[in-house]
């Protein structure tokens, strides 16, 4: 079984990134990830309503790499502290080496290839500290500009369910996409 430790946290860098560890005083730019319509417009999860509600995310993503169960960056300019996206490993199937990767970036950073920076950052990480054997992302099948970004990445699709996933009084689909380390 896969062993997992994220402590200390590493922060990643990249040639316009700083990848750093979510705090407390992110939570109105996490509010606004969480709250805008661009955003979540494939996200399938109800809009955050509060800082309250963005504070307990990092709090659980505090806590998650405490225990090992988790890992999310803030996605930051080089030169700047200003959170403009969040990524990392989460759901960490021990047993088969295996994690599922999220992310989101405000819209204004959208097509600059700043979330390819840092998603071949955070699966150099995954790979090679972590041990990974396969990275999974689950995606709403009409995100293309998502859906792009993994393949661009190597992701390859495994999966399409039907009507898998039931958010506001509609059963939706899922696409499953995955990527395995590469071989040296």
């Amino acid at each position: 079984m896969l062993e997992i430790n994220l402590n200390p946290f590493t922060e990643l860098q990249t040639d316009r990134l700083i990848l750093r560890q979510v705090r407390e005083s992110d939570a109105p730019e996490i509010l606004f990830l969480r709250s805008d319509d661009a955003v979540m417009k494939y996200l399938d999860r109800e809009k955050m309503e509060s800082l309250n509600e963005a504070r307990q995310l990092i709090q659980d993503a505090l806590i998650s790499v405490k225990k090992n169960e988790g890992i999310m960056w803030a996605i930051c300019l080089r030169g700047t502290d200003f959170l403009i996206g969040t990524i990392g490993h989460w759901r960490f199937d021990k047993a088969h080496h295996r994690s599922e990767i999220g992310y989101t970036i405000r819209p204004a950073f959208w097509g600059q290839g700043l979330m390819s920076e840092a998603m071949q950052a955070v699966l150099d990480y995954g790979f090679n500290q972590l041990h990974l054997h396969s990275v999974e992302a689950n995606v709403n099948p009409n995100n293309q500009a998502s859906i792009k970004l993994l393949e661009k990445h190597g992701f390859v699709k495994e999966a399409h369910f039907k009507e898998n996933y039931y958010f506001r009084g509609r059963f939706l689909d899922s696409a499953i996409y995955s990527l395995l380390k590469p071989k040296r």
